[in-house]
C-alpha cells in the first residue's frame, strides 16, 4: 500500500503543475503570505537547503529485495509487541502456562509467559521479601496467600476476610450465608409469574355466580323473617328469663301456635267444640234425661256412650258441685294434642313383598333328576346330540355310529332309524320349529341332512307340508347366481351347495342335503323356521366358519369377513333381528338389520361350550367346560347375573 500511496502523491503534484498554466505567471506574494512569498522568490537554485526530515510514521515498514527470479519482493519488519494501547478494558497480564504446576519452573528465574510471549519474573522471596515488607506498610486485605496461577499475593475483600476469621473461630459466617445452597439450573434460575394467555379476565371472574346469589338471597330472607338474629350481649333480664325457663320447663306444644297460610300439607291444631245446651247448669227441659234414659246410659260401656256426662239442672251456679271427670278429661285432651299430626304426609301403601321378584321354589330347581322314567338303548357308541320335537312327544338322537334315531318319550321305544355315514359321527340333530311341519335336520361330517321321518309319526297333511317346504328352494332364482372365478379363469368352488340325495336315501325320508366346506359343530334354527345358522370352528378360512342359511330359497350367506376369536356356537333372538355369536370367552350380539355390534357380554368362563336363549329373549344361559353355568340378564349389564356351580 505504501508504494501505491507514494505514486499517488507524485501524480497529484505533477497534475497540479500542469493543469493550471495561469499559476506560473502569478507572483508568489499573491499565492502565499507577503513575507513568505518574498523569501521564496529570493531563493535561487544555488541556495543550499536542508533536506526534509520525515517522521517515523511516514516511513514505510518494509524494504524491497529481489527474489531468485529477479522480481521485487517486499520484506516487512518484525512487529514490536511492546506497544501502547488506549484500550482501557484490556485484561491484565495473566500467566498462560495453563494447568501446569509452578513447581516445574523452580529451576528457572521466571514462572511462565504472558500473552505476548514475554517471561513473567518470579516475585521476591526470602530475606529480600522480608526487608521489602519491613520497609513498606501492609496493604489492606493482605493475607500472605499467593495465587497459584500467577504467584502474586492474593487480595481479599473485607467481607471475605471477615468470613475467614469466623470460620477459624468455628463461628457461623452470618445469618444470610448458606454453606450448602441448592443447585439452580440455568433454565430455572429465575421464576417469572405470567399468565398462560394474554386474554383479558372474563366477566364471570368479577360477577358472583347464580348459586352464590341464591345463597345470599336466602340469608337476606332469613334475616328479614327474624330466623337469623344479629349477635348482641345478654342483659340481666335475658339471663333471668333464661334461668326461669331452665328452672320451670314448659312443654305446651300449642303455646305458640300461629296462623299459617293455606297449604295442602298443613294440619291445624285440633280445637274443642263449643259448649252446648247439655253442658249448661240450667238446661232446657227437653235436654234433661228421664229415668229410663239415665238407666240405659249407666248400663252402657264407657266407650259406647255418646257423651261422658248426663245433663243436670241446678237452681244457681253456686249450687253446681265439682266435676268428677275433670282430671281425666284434661289428661285425654293433652294426649289428643300430643298425638295430633302437624303435617299431612302422603303415605304409599306398597307391600314390600310385592317389590321382590317371584322366585320359584328351590325344591323345583334341582339340577339333576332323582327318578329315572325311561332308558333309550340302541346306539353303538357315544351319543353326541339330543333334540325334542316341537310337540314334546319324541326325542331325536345322533351318535358316533353315524345313525339318527327317534325315540318315544314315555316308553323309551325306538320308532325310526336311519344311517347317514359309516365313518363320520352325527354331531348335531335338531327339529325345525313350529307344529305345522315335521322336519329333522342332522349334521354328519360336512353334510347337513334334512329329513321327514317315515311311518305313523305325523299326520299326512303335515308330512305333505314338510316335503313342500324342502322342495320350494329348488329352481329358485338364487340358484342361478353367477359363479366367481379365480385369477387363472377356473371356477371358484362354492362354500355351500344344496342338492337332492340319491333315490335310496330319499326312500328313507332324506329329501335335502347341504354340503359345506368344513364340519359344522352346531346347527340352530330361527323361531320362524325359515333361517338357521351353522358354526364350523375347523373351517380353513375364518370368514366361512359362520353361515346363515335360508331354507325356503336354498341360500347361504357368510355375514362376517373376519372374526375375533374362535367361534363356538350361535343363535337367533326370537323377536328382534339380533344374532348371538359365542367365541371361547366372549359373546357378541350383532344387529343384522343395521349391521353393527350391539353388545358384548363377558361371562367370565374359560371356554364356552354352549348357549341357550330364553323364549322371550331377555335371559341367556351360558355353559362352559370349566363346570360353570352362567345366567345373564340382558337388561342389566354385560356381566353374569348369577353363577351356578352344580357340577363336581
Amino acid at each position: 500500500m505504501a508504494p501505491q500511496r507514494a505514486g499517488q502523491k507524485r501524480k497529484v503534484v505533477e497534475t497540479g503543475s500542469n493543469t493550471n498554466p495561469k499559476r506560473a505567471s502569478t507572483p508568489p506574494e499573491k499565492l502565499v503570505g507577503s513575507d513568505t512569498g518574498r523569501d521564496i522568490s529570493a531563493i535561487s537554485p544555488d541556495t543550499p537547503v536542508h533536506p526534509l526530515q520525515e517522521d517515523d510514521e511516514d516511513k514505510p515498514n518494509y524494504r524491497i529485495d529481489t527474489d531468485a527470479n529477479g522480481n521485487p519482493r517486499y520484506v516487512y519488519g518484525e512487529i514490536d509487541p511492546a506497544y501502547d494501547s488506549d484500550d482501557s478494558e484490556a485484561p491484565a497480564t495473566t500467566n498462560t502456562i495453563g494447568n501446569i504446576p509452578l513447581s516445574y519452573y523452580d529451576a528457572y528465574p521466571h514462572i511462565g509467559y504472558d500473552i505476548n510471549g514475554k517471561r513473567i519474573a518470579r516475585p521476591a522471596k526470602g530475606e529480600a521479601l522480608d526487608s521489602l515488607l519491613d520497609s513498606i506498610d501492609l496493604p489492606e486485605g493482605w493475607t500472605g496467600l499467593t495465587d497459584p496461577t500467577t504467584g502474586k499475593p492474593m487480595q481479599l475483600t473485607k467481607d471475605q476476610l471477615e468470613t475467614l476469621k469466623k470460620l477459624t473461630r468455628n463461628e457461623t459466617p452470618g445469618d444470610g450465608y448458606d454453606p450448602y445452597p441448592e443447585m439452580v439450573y440455568y433454565f430455572t434460575g429465575k421464576e417469572e409469574v405470567m399468565p398462560l394467555s394474554a386474554a383479558p379476565e372474563p366477566k364471570r371472574r368479577f360477577v358472583p355466580s347464580s348459586h352464590e346469589h341464591r345463597r345470599v338471597m336466602k340469608m337476606v330472607k332469613a334475616i328479614k323473617e327474624g330466623r337469623i338474629q344479629p349477635f348482641r350481649e345478654q342483659t340481666e333480664e335475658d339471663r333471668e328469663r333464661q334461668e326461669q325457663e331452665e328452672e320451670f320447663a314448659s312443654y305446651d306444644v300449642w303455646a305458640n301456635e300461629e296462623p299459617q297460610p293455606d297449604h295442602v300439607m298443613n294440619v291445624p291444631a285440633p280445637k274443642l267444640p263449643p259448649p252446648g245446651y247439655e253442658e249448661s247448669y240450667h238446661p232446657p227441659a227437653e235436654y234433661l234425661p228421664d229415668n229410663a234414659e239415665e238407666a240405659a246410659w249407666e248400663q252402657q260401656d264407657e266407650e259406647d256412650r255418646d257423651r261422658d256426662f248426663l245433663p243436670r239442672d241446678h237452681a244457681a251456679l253456686r249450687r253446681v258441685p265439682g266435676y268428677e271427670r275433670f282430671v281425666k278429661e284434661k289428661f285425654e285432651r293433652c294426649l289428643d294434642l300430643y298425638l295430633a299430626p302437624r303435617v299431612r304426609r302422603s303415605k304409599l301403601n306398597i307391600d314390600p313383598e310385592s317389590l321382590l321378584p317371584k322366585l320359584p321354589d328351590p325344591q323345583e330347581l334341582k339340577p339333576f333328576p332323582t327318578t329315572c322314567a325311561a332308558v333309550c338303548r340302541g346306539h353303538e357308541g357315544r351319543v353326541r346330540s339330543l333334540a325334542f320335537d316341537p310337540e314334546g312327544r319324541y326325542i331325536a338322537s345322533g351318535g358316533d355310529d353315524g345313525t339318527v334315531r327317534i325315540w318315544e318319550i314315555t316308553t323309551g321305544k325306538q320308532l325310526w332309524r336311519v344311517k347317514l355315514s359309516a365313518s363320520e359321527a352325527v354331531n348335531v340333530v335338531t327339529w325345525r320349529p313350529g307344529k305345522d311341519t315335521f322336519i329333522l335336520a342332522a349334521a354328519c361330517g360336512e353334510e347337513v341332512y334334512f329329513m321327514v321321518p317315515q311311518g305313523d309319526l305325523c299326520d299326512p297333511e303335515i308330512e305333505t307340508a314338510s316335503r313342500a317346504i324342502l322342495d320350494a328352494g329348488f329352481g329358485h332364482a338364487t340358484q342361478q347366481q353367477p359363479t366367481t372365478k379365480t385369477a387363472s379363469g377356473a371356477e371358484k368352488p362354492r362354500s355351500a351347495s344344496w342338492s337332492r340325495p340319491n333315490p335310496t336315501m330319499q326312500d328313507k325320508g332324506i329329501l335335502l342335503t347341504l354340503t359345506l366346506r368344513s364340519t359344522p359343530k352346531t346347527l340352530t334354527f330361527h323361531r320362524r323356521g325359515d333361517y338357521f345358522t351353522t358354526v364350523s370352528p375347523t373351517s380353513p378360512t375364518p370368514s366361512t366358519s359362520i353361515a346363515i342359511h335360508t331354507l325356503s330359497k336354498h341360500l347361504t350367506q357368510h355375514p362376517f369377513k373376519r372374526l375375533k376369536g374362535l367361534p363356538q356356537t350361535s343363535c337367533f333372538h326370537p323377536s328382534k333381528p339380533l344374532f348371538f355369536l359365542s367365541t371361547r370367552q366372549r359373546i357378541r350380539i350383532y344387529d343384522l338389520q343395521n349391521q353393527k355390534l350391539e353388545k358384548e357380554l363377558q361371562p367370565g368362563s374359560r371356554w364356552i361350550s354352549s348357549i341357550s336363549l330364553h323364549p322371550q329373549g331377555n335371559n341367556l344361559l351360558v355353559a362352559g367346560y370349566d363346570k360353570k353355568l352362567l345366567w345373564h340378564d340382558l337388561d342389566l349389564g354385560t356381566t353374569p347375573h348369577k353363577t351356578l356351580r352344580y357340577h363336581s
